[in-house]
Formats: structure tokens, C-alpha cells, sequence
């Protein structure tokens, strides 16, 4: 436990650091003090010293031993030649006032530059571990910065596991995304730009070509190319929003799937079924109805315009999920190309104007599926064809 706290906590990484340097000039210290103790022990030690008496001609007439008396002073017993033995006393000596009650501390450079030098020590000590943990710091520092001068490719270094890697790995996560965005944008807009112009030079010639009578077909055309003008903008407005996670879609609201398909299959003539086992109250889903409604419609029309024909939606519920199947009798889609199907303004080869749509149904349909926690694939459909499922979660999973 220690460990995982140690590898994933930066605070408690440099708090053992700030700690360890803490405890070793608390040791040296205590080390210090314990030698300058025992040194000044041994000086005022009571150790025996030999004395000699002499006489005025400097001659020996007796010996004896000095002792230290603590609190007492010193205190000489001598013996003199003729054996007669005497005590002599000296009176400790009187501290000045304000002097401490010991000797001070003996140490080779003096107490104060021993504690300095022990300071010194642990700072060198701590500062390999600071420096490295701040050196990962900088290195996100420069990589935001970087970032925020407009290199969108900058990454930085996920190393470890504590709060600066989390910090990496969010600041990763999210520079990808606002990339994709952007990268989305630019290609939205130049797609747009693209797929614009053909209604309004349609319309633009059909203008030059009226003439004073326009007839019946040419304002039909007119309108045609005005519709599918709307619509393209319609849809490039939809998915702006929807690239948008921030962006308010509507309401959630419990979504009655079997009503909201009905009434969508009706439109194209479209068979309708329910998968064995399923009943309305497992196709209740919570989420978006205008948005949900376009998400079908979008696969009615795609299999309208692609399918030859015959086109059957099957409803089904399976593991807390809710799935919407539409089948077609089209020539299918290329398994490489299931995906590719669903990105903006994406058409399948030989696909061209004439058929129609600009290559956002699919895309939206997508869009739709993801911001309500769901997915859509591409199968192929037994018999031939293909096969549009999308699958919708039956509680609910955030907006």
C-alpha cells in the first residue's frame, strides 16, 4: 500500500522527501549534540592526579593525589615524609553572570558550522529527488505551451503513475480530441464549400435558362435544387452540433422506438417486424425523439436510395439493449469500407450526385448513436444486401 501510495502521490513523494531530510539533520544533530556530551563528561570527570609537596629548596618532603569534587572544588591529600598526612580543599570557582551552567561543546569547527555543514548535506541531498519530479513539470509545462502556439500534434510523456501522469494523460486525451475537431472542421468546411456550390450552380443555370416563360419543369428543377440546398445546409448545421459534446441536442425523454419506426416505415412503405421475444416495453429508450427520429429516417432514405427496393426494419432487445435493423437488397457494402461509410461526405465508388445525398446520413446516424451512449455497423444481410443495425442502451447513460 505504501508503495502504491508512493508511486501514485507526488505530494506524499516530496513530503518523504521534505521528511527524510528532516530526520537526517535531526540525527546528525542528536549525534553532534551526544559527542559534545560525552567529551565534556570526560572532562569533568573526577580522574586522580598525582601530586608532590616540595619545601623552599624545591626538595620533596611529600606526595599525595588531587581529586575534583563535583560541586565541592578540588580537594589534595598529601603525605608528608614524616607520615603525618593533610586534606586541602579548594573552593570551586565562581561563574560570571549569565554564564551557562556547562562548558561549551567541543567540536572540531564549533557547533554552528557542523549543523551548517549538516544542512548543506541534506540539501544536496533532497535536491535529485525535487529536481526530478519538477523536470517532469517542466516537460508538460513546455508541451502546453507548445500546444498553445498552435502545434495541435504536441504530445507529452506519460511516465509513472501519480497526479503528473494523470495531468499527461488528460492533457493527451484532450489535445487529440480538440485535434479531431479541428482536423473535422477544416475538412467539414471544405467539403461543404465542395458540395454547396453544385445546387447553386443548378440553380444559377436554371435561372439563365427561364426566360421570360419559365416552364413548369425548369421552376420544378428550381425547387428541386433548392430543397436539396436546405437539406445539405440542415444537415452540416446538425452535425456541427452534434461534433459538439458541449452542445444542448434537447430534452431526454422515454423514446417509444416501435411507435417512432412505424411511423418512419410508413413513409417509405417499409415492412416492419419485431425480433422473437421482444415486446414494446423493452423498446422504450431514454433519449432525444427528434434526434432519434432522424437516425432512422436517415436509414430509410440511404436504403431507399441504395437498396433496390425492398426495405425491412427489425426491432429487437438483447443484453439491456434496444436495436434497430434496417434491411436492404442492395448490392452491399465492401467489408474494408464499413467504416469508411460513416465519416463525413463519404461516398462508396461509383457512387455520384445523381443518386443523391452529399454523404452526411450515415454520419449522422452515427453521431446520433454515440451521443446516446449507443453504436451503428454495417452486416451483410443473409440472401444479399445489407444490413444497418443500431444499438441503444435501455437505461440511461448520460447525455
Amino acid at each position: 500500500m505504501l508503495r502504491n501510495l508512493y508511486s501514485r502521490h507526488l505530494y506524499v513523494r516530496i513530503w518523504l522527501a521534505v521528511v527524510g531530510g528532516v530526520v537526517i539533520l535531526t540525527l546528525m544533530a542528536n549525534w553532534i549534540v551526544r559527542e559534545a556530551a560525552e567529551a565534556e563528561r570526560e572532562r569533568l570527570a573526577p580522574v586522580p592526579r598525582h601530586v608532590v609537596v616540595l619545601d623552599a629548596q624545591d626538595k620533596p618532603i611529600g606526595a599525595g593525589t588531587a581529586l575534583r569534587v563535583p560541586g565541592q572544588g578540588l580537594e589534595f591529600d598529601v603525605t608528608l615524609s614524616d607520615g603525618k598526612a593533610l586534606t586541602l580543599r579548594v573552593a570551586p570557582r565562581e561563574r560570571l553572570p549569565g554564564s551557562a551552567g556547562f562548558a561549551p561543546w567541543r567540536t572540531p569547527f564549533g557547533l554552528g558550522w557542523m549543523i551548517a555543514l549538516v544542512g548543506v548535506a541534506v540539501a544536496l541531498g533532497v535536491y535529485p529527488i525535487v529536481r526530478r519530479i519538477t523536470q517532469r513539470l517542466e516537460s508538460l509545462q513546455r508541451g502546453v505551451q507548445r500546444w498553445g502556439e498552435g502545434d495541435l500534434s504536441v504530445r507529452v510523456t506519460e511516465e509513472g503513475q501519480d497526479e503528473v501522469t494523470d495531468l499527461s494523460k488528460r492533457f493527451n486525451a484532450s489535445a487529440e480530441r480538440i485535434e479531431q475537431l479541428v482536423r473535422s472542421h477544416k475538412s467539414l468546411l471544405a467539403n461543404a464549400s465542395h458540395e454547396l456550390r453544385s445546387p447553386l450552380t443548378r440553380i444559377r443555370m436554371g435561372l439563365e435558362l427561364m426566360g421570360e416563360r419559365p416552364s413548369q419543369s425548369a421552376r420544378e428543377e428550381i425547387s428541386r435544387n433548392i430543397g436539396e440546398l436546405d437539406q445539405l445546409i440542415d444537415e452540416i448545421l446538425l452535425a456541427s452540433r452534434l461534433d459538439a459534446s458541449e452542445a444542448d441536442m434537447g430534452t431526454i425523454e422515454a423514446v417509444d422506438l416501435t411507435g417512432l419506426a412505424a411511423e418512419e416505415c410508413s413513409q417509405v412503405n417499409a415492412e416492419l417486424d419485431l425480433a422473437a421475444g421482444t415486446d414494446n416495453a423493452t423498446l422504450t429508450v431514454p433519449g432525444v425523439s427528434r434526434l432519434l427520429r432522424r437516425a432512422i429516417r436517415n436509414l430509410l432514405e440511404n436504403a431507399r436510395r441504395y437498396g433496390a427496393g425492398e426495405i425491412a426494419v427489425e426491432l429487437g432487445c438483447a443484453n439491456g439493449y434496444a436495436t434497430v435493423r434496417v434491411n436492404d437488397r442492395g448490392p452491399g457494402v465492401p467489408t474494408a469500407l464499413r467504416e469508411r461509410i460513416f465519416e463525413p461526405f463519404y461516398r462508396l465508388p461509383g457512387a455520384s450526385e445523381r443518386n443523391g445525398g452529399v454523404g452526411l446520413g450515415l454520419a449522422l446516424v452515427k453521431s446520433i448513436a454515440e451521443r446516446h451512449g449507443g453504436t451503428v455497423r454495417c452486416e451483410d444481410r443473409p440472401g444479399g444486401g445489407a444490413s444497418f443495425v443500431i444499438r441503444l442502451p435501455v437505461a440511461a447513460r448520460g447525455h
